[in-house]
């Protein structure tokens, strides 16, 4: 499966995914274009899944991929709340509303209940 790019070469790109998982993470909700939606969801809910072994070896991962404060949150916070979840955590929502400066579609990400 072909990635987005994102106009990124491949350092940004990885930079801009971090800081998009945890700005997620933090909020637990999220307004933001369906490109980086789509492109975000797969990444945060495999997360999630190491997050749920709640093994330290797990937390370590989520340290190495992630900033230390959404790391623990994913670990302590979060992923005990999803334990008998198989798995999609995470849902997309297309509010349909185009951003005003580029015309571009915009959806809401965000943890399921």
């Amino acid at each position: 499966m072909a990635h987005r790019k994102f106009h990124r070469k491949k350092g940004p790109r990885r930079a801009f995914l971090k800081g998009l998982a945890h700005n997620l993470i933090m909020k637990e909700k999220m307004e933001t274009t369906v490109p980086r939606a789509k492109e975000i969801r797969p990444i945060v809910e495999r997360m999630v899944s190491i997050a749920k072994k709640q093994q330290l070896a797990a937390l370590r991962l989520l340290l190495s991929k992630l900033p230390k404060v959404s790391a623990q949150k994913l670990y302590h916070d979060i992923a005990p709340r999803f334990k008998d979840r198989k798995g999609g955590y995470l849902r997309i929502i297309k509010s349909g509303l185009v951003r005003k400066r580029d015309a571009v579609a915009t959806a809401i990400i965000e943890f399921v209940s």
